[in-house]
């Protein structure tokens, strides 16, 4: 077995005069112990050699073939020879044995240590002390979860994750940290622990980081990476990302940009899509493309290869997509290449006219994607309404009362797609909005006693409802409602009483074993004073003046 054990090693054996095989020797459990018999356990081992606990470190698994390979007599007598070697130098002060360990370190990084820089300028050399479970790496945009200890090059400490008994947590690719930290971190895997050893250009050059990292330092890490996941694209756990290869710019395609894709759909590991296809934001649906697609383009940049986890809610819903042998509420993964994009008009960048004219093909649009139940694509098509037109001024009053028409309808087509998609809060925003244009208007105030129903507020809902009344005494739908809320109001007193008289009978009992408790305590008192007597007038008059 060839091995290279680095140039303090060979330091050492010129001062010492023995060779390679016996400076491995010594390494061994027993040289260890009489190491310590030796010196008298007065002082740590390190201080006596740091090099012997340095090179254990690094070389403990090259060792032992080597030491099996010779036989015990010829090695003996020159670990002894070695020994008195070692207990004639004067023990090193803490600082000294610091520095050097670190600088053994660092060398033996740099000698062993495989160049895992995309250029091969060994900016950022990586040696991995436990390796992690098998699968795959974490990719950009993940979000990792690592414990590290950060050292200078002589060996001081400047940073540990382990100090704070935390976790640090970052996004990687993302520059949250050094480049050396998203160079490193992308080639670990899951309960991996690596060193590495990081040159100024890949850490913090030389600007350093005061007061702990002065200018061009070489910087060396220990790094556990704990766990990782993709990232999280609206916080819902609806879309998650993981970039398999970044996109350029800064760029990204809003919605009614014109796409240009590359994709390849997979369901329980099956494929059922692939191809090239070029469409508009927030209109793939046309082309069998689920909704979470058209979303997470907004935050891809161009040339950008990903992978999309999407739950049934951005998928294919709960209809499924029987064309692909797609099952409803069913979850999906994509791979998804940007190839080009070309952004849709901004609303600052359009005249009043071509918003009405735009306003008036995406409510058509958006009532179509309404009746087929799908409610998230209307909900972009609606939304665009109102982009464009809730904050244009100085219209004339044609294209005023043309532009609230269009602004009401959009807002209540809203509030009703929100209501099937049962997030009631917004639901009741978008009828206020509409009610601020027409504080009268039946639709708004149905659907916001509705969305009140559902989110349990019973008397705000039968206020709503009333209001409906008011405005067509004839409305059927609100007077039965109006009797819901009743027996819901109902229903919720009598289980608030229920729970109520509970908490106070439990209270009672409480209180009533308390009370029983102390009276328990209290009667052996008694019946002690009552055995003992009452006391004597002298007694309490001797206890009397003695207190005085």
């Amino acid at each position: 077995m060839k091995v290279q054990v680095g140039s303090c090693r060979h330091s050492l054996q010129h001062k010492s005069g023995i060779s390679p095989l016996c400076l491995w020797a010594w390494t061994l459990p027993a040289s260890s112990n009489l190491l310590q018999g030796l010196h008298g356990g007065k002082e740590p081992l390190e201080k006596v050699c740091v090099q012997w606990k340095t090179w254990l470190f690094w070389h403990l698994g090259c060792l032992c073939g080597d030491i099996w390979e010779h036989s015990a007599p010829a090695v003996c007598p020159k670990i002894s020879q070695f020994l008195r070697f070692l207990l004639s130098k004067e023990t090193m002060t803490t600082d000294e044995a610091t520095k050097s360990e670190g600088e053994v370190q660092a060398a033996a990084l740099a000698e062993r240590g495989e160049d895992i820089t995309p250029s091969k300028d060994r900016g950022v050399l990586k040696i991995i002390k436990r390796p992690g479970s098998e699968g795959e790496s974490p990719m950009i945009g993940d979000k990792v979860y690592v414990h590290y200890k950060g050292k200078l090059a002589n060996g001081k400490k400047f940073d540990s994750s382990r100090d704070r008994n935390e976790p640090f947590i970052f996004s990687l690719g993302k520059g949250q940290v050094i480049k050396a930290w998203d160079i490193g971190v992308a080639t670990m895997k899951k309960g991996e622990i690596c060193y590495l050893l990081c040159k100024p250009e890949y850490a913090y050059g030389s600007a350093g980081s005061a007061p702990k990292i002065p200018s061009n330092a070489t910087l060396f890490f220990e790094v556990e990476l704990l766990d990782f996941k993709g990232e999280d694209l609206f916080e819902d756990g609806g879309i998650i990302r993981r970039i398999k290869r970044k996109g350029e710019g800064y760029s990204n395609p809003n919605e009614g940009a014109t796409v240009e894709i590359h994709l390849e759909g997979f369901c329980g590991g099956r494929r059922f899509d692939c191809k090239d296809v070029k469409f508009v934001v927030g209109e793939g649906e046309d082309h069998d493309i689920p909704i979470g697609i058209d979303k997470a383009l907004e935050k891809m940049q161009r040339g950008e290869h990903c992978i999309l986890y999407l739950s049934p809610r951005y998928g294919f819903g709960e209809a499924g997509k029987p064309k692909y042998g797609i099952q409803g509420n069913t979850e999906l993964v994509y791979e998804v290449t940007l190839k080009s994009f070309e952004k849709a008009k901004e609303s600052w960048e359009m005249d009043t006219k071509e918003k009405l004219e735009q306003a008036a093909v995406v409510k058509e649009k958006g009532t179509m994607y309404f009746k087929e139940g799908k409610y998230l694509q209307a909900v972009i098509q609606y939304g665009k309404i109102v982009s464009w037109l809730e904050m244009e001024y100085g219209l004339s009053e044609k294209e005023s009362k043309a532009s609230e028409s269009f602004l009401l309808a959009a807002f209540l087509n809203l509030a009703m797609c929100y209501l099937k998609l049962r997030e009631y809060a917004k639901a009741v925003e978008c009828c206020d909005k509409a009610l601020g244009l027409d504080q009268d208007n039946e639709k708004g105030l149905y659907r916001r006693g509705e969305a009140r129903l559902l989110m349990n507020e019973f008397e705000l809902a039968k206020c709503d409802f009333q209001k409906v009344l008011e405005v067509n005494p004839q409305n059927k739908a609100a007077k039965s409602q109006i009797s819901v809320c009743q027996k819901k109001t109902k229903e919720h007193n009598e289980r608030d009483r229920r729970i109520y008289a509970n908490m106070f009978t439990k209270f009672a009992e409480r209180d009533a074993k308390e009370a029983a408790s102390k009276t328990g305590v209290e009667k052996p008192a008694e019946k002690a004073t009552c055995e003992k007597g009452p006391k004597t007038s002298g007694a309490e008059g001797e206890e009397a003046e003695g207190h005085v």
